[in-house]
Order: C-alpha cells, then structure tokens, then sequence
C-alpha cells in the first residue's frame, strides 16, 4: 500500500497547436491522493522534460506532498524544442507572440479541462523564468504568482515591467547564484546577478511582492534542483 502510494502518476498528452503548426507534447503530474471532483493549485513549468528530469520537480512534489510539508498541487510541464526555446521564449523574439498565444488559448484550456485548478503558478528557468514573467504581466487576470530560477532578464523583459504603473496583484518567488555573473549566452556572457537585482528593484517599486534569494550557484540545474524544495515550500507549504 505505502509503494503504491509513493508510486508517481504522470500522464502524457500532445496538443495540435495552430499557432506554432505543429504538436506539442506536455505532462501532468497529479498529486497522492488526486480526487477529479476537487480543485488544486497547479504549476505550469516551461522547459517541463527539464523541470521534471533535471529538476526532479515530480519527484520533489511527490516526496514533500507525502511527508506532509506541501499542500497536493498539480504539474503541467510544457515541453520546449532547442531549436525553437529562443525565440519561444526571448521577449519579442521571433515565435514569442505565437507560443505565449498557444499557451494562452490552446495549452491553458486543454489542460484546464482535464483538472480542475484553484490557483496558477508560472514557473521557469533562466528564458523560462523570462516568459513567465512575461505571461503574468500581459495577463494578470489569470496569473499572479511567479517562481522564477535564475530568470534572464534582459532590457526587453525590463521594458514590460517599466511599462505597468503598478504591479500590486504579482508575486515573484526569485532565485539567482551568486556565481551567475558571467553566463553564456548567445552574443557573449550576462551577468544574470546584476539583472536579478535590478528586476527585483524594479518589480519592488511598482509595488509586486517579491521574494528574493541569492545562494551559492550557477546557471544549472544542479543547483536549481537543490533549492526547488523551498521555492515550492514558498507557495504550498503547510505551516509548521
């Protein structure tokens, strides 16, 4: 009984997207104990292959769900070509605007269909982390929170922010390393601490709640596996 219950349960879809031209496959994780007639909270991942095998994000959830340190929520982990991540993902980049409308209006209900959800978290690592913000800021009324590893967060994403007079409804969970200070990227280095510290300004400014954490790390997911149990502690743990 106790193996079963520790046993995870991942279901596979695919979606035909209309937007991008082609099929788009994603995960769900569902929690020990998922009961169809109930609402849970659900975390929708960008790079979900990565999220799920380097960060080990169904794992961890099941474990701490089990251990009775999170509340049960859901997955939906999308997944993302490498050839196409940039330009998915970058703000303004060539299929941005096509993947944000397929995440809006053709991933969104097609999961939403299947479970039902109390609450949404967008969650993603360094481009990921760039387009879920992104997504909350063109969308609020469906998205307020935000976990986001080592977001890169270039002048364009910084445009967006600047943009909003205020930002009160948004909480962002924010992890940087303390060794992302060179990065490499596509035209050279970033240094995605300095760009972390002034979005957590700016964000702080327009009046978002931020939640801000530098630890000793770099740009992978070594490290953002070691810290993902106190981001998701962040937003589903049960009090102590």
């Amino acid at each position: 009984m106790e193996e079963n219950l520790r046993k995870r349960t991942i279901l596979r879809r695919e979606i035909t997207s209309n937007y991008l031209g082609e099929i788009r496959s994603y995960k769900l994780y569902l929690p020990p104990g998922y009961n169809a007639d109930q609402a849970y909270p659900i975390v929708y991942a960008q790079d979900g292959e990565q999220f799920l095998n380097f960060g080990r994000g169904a794992t961890v959830a099941q474990e701490m769900i089990l251990n009775g340190e999170l509340y049960p929520f859901i997955i939906a982990a999308v997944t993302v070509s490498r050839e196409n991540r940039t330009s998915e993902y970058g703000t303004n980049r060539s299929r941005n605007h096509l993947y944000k409308s397929f995440f809006i209006e053709e991933l969104m209900p097609a999961v939403e269909q299947e479970v039902s959800v109390s609450q949404r978290v967008l969650a993603g690592d360094s481009l990921g982390g760039t387009v879920s913000l992104d997504l909350a800021l063109e969308h609020p009324e469906l998205f307020s929170h935000v976990l986001s590893l080592s977001g890169a967060f270039y002048p364009e994403v910084m445009k967006g922010v600047l943009r909003k007079p205020e930002l009160r409804s948004l909480m962002i969970y924010m992890l940087i390393g303390l060794e992302e200070t060179a990065v490499p990227v596509w035209d050279g280095t970033a240094d995605f601490l300095a760009l972390n510290r002034e979005m957590k300004a700016l964000l702080e400014e327009r009046g978002a709640s931020v939640t801000y954490v530098e630890r000793s790390g770099g740009h992978d997911w070594g490290f953002w596996q070691r810290e993902l149990p106190d981001a998701l502690t962040f937003f589903f743990g049960v009090p102590k």
